[in-house]
């Protein structure tokens, strides 16, 4: 399951993107709520995200609907001062759902059960 900091280090050839693209061969996954995320984050940077978009499609990249259940997970997950955006609640709820490891960049994550640092 990757997260948009993840998917954003990728784009943009940082620290870690060689982790995401061997996740993104293997046959990645990503919520609708992080794509989103990701698109609004390439187009406010001046990025082209139809460019940015044909790039991730192009890896076999399954992109999964948000539900009901993610967004009550994501709520019960929220926590004051935690530093987890909504976006991010909703990729481990997402990674929870499927049983999988969310892949991130973002240290306000840690590194505990069920998610992976790419730097």
């Amino acid at each position: 399951m990757l997260d948009a900091s993840a998917v954003l280090a990728f784009l943009q050839d940082e620290p870690g993107s060689g982790v995401v693209r061997e996740r993104l061969e293997a046959g990645a996954h990503i919520g609708t709520v992080t794509w989103s995320e990701v698109a609004q984050k390439v187009i406010a940077r001046g990025g082209s995200w139809p460019l940015a978009a044909q790039v991730l499609l192009s890896f076999p990249l399954t992109v999964h609907p948000a539900t009901a259940q993610d967004a009550e997970w994501a709520a019960r997950r929220w926590k004051s001062g935690e530093g987890l955006s909504l976006g991010d609640r909703f990729c481990l709820a997402l990674a929870a759902r499927l049983d999988a490891t969310a892949v991130t960049a973002d240290a306000a994550w840690g590194d505990g059960a069920g998610i992976e640092q790419i730097r």
